[in-house]
């Protein structure tokens, strides 16, 4: 596995990425070596909060964690991702590493398995994407009060894209890599 650390607003001494890396590890049996792990910690208001991010098997693993302290908050991040994994295990199955769900002996912790949730769309819209601007999209998802717009992009040819609302304020475009 790759790692890459990221710091916002503090600088860590390196016994703090070594732990961080030595837990993200305990993830390595579900992917193949290329998995990719990006850490960020950063710190506001006295707590201490981990980004993980990790991408392997095709797949993007999020997992988000603030606590009192920065090891706790490394833990509490890898414990998600692991939950992520455990919770959708028989939708992943092809995707992950095989052999990822064997249970070894020496392993430390053991994890009760999580009823199979379905997934089901219980409603759908139909929608005329109407070609229009970028900054006529954030105009109408403002107007609209939602946190994300559809539509075709006319400055893209009219591809299709959404614009969003991001947590720092600012807005955010998706748009169609062709």
């Amino acid at each position: 596995m790759k790692f890459q650390f990221s710091e916002k607003k503090v600088k860590l001494p390196e016994n703090v990425h070594a732990y961080a890396e030595k837990k993200v590890m305990k993830l390595a049996r579900f992917f193949d070596e290329d998995a990719e792990a990006l850490i960020v910690f950063s710190v506001e208001k006295n707590r201490n909060n981990v980004e993980l991010t990790v991408h392997g098997a095709g797949t993007w693993f999020r997992a988000s964690e603030s606590t009192s302290d920065m090891f706790a908050s490394i833990d509490a991040a890898v414990g998600t991702i692991e939950g992520q994994i455990r919770k959708n295990k028989t939708r992943l199955a092809r995707r992950l590493k095989q052999g990822a769900f064997n249970r070894s002996v020496q392993e430390e912790t053991s994890f009760a398995p999580e009823p199979e949730e379905e997934l089901n769309i219980v409603r759908t819209k139909k929608f005329y994407f109407k070609p229009m601007t970028r900054e006529e999209a954030v105009l109408q998802m403002n107007l609209l009060n939602h946190n994300f717009f559809a539509f075709r992009d006319e400055d893209n040819g009219g591809s299709f894209a959404v614009v969003y609302r991001r947590n720092d304020g600012g807005y955010g475009l998706l748009d169609d890599a062709q």
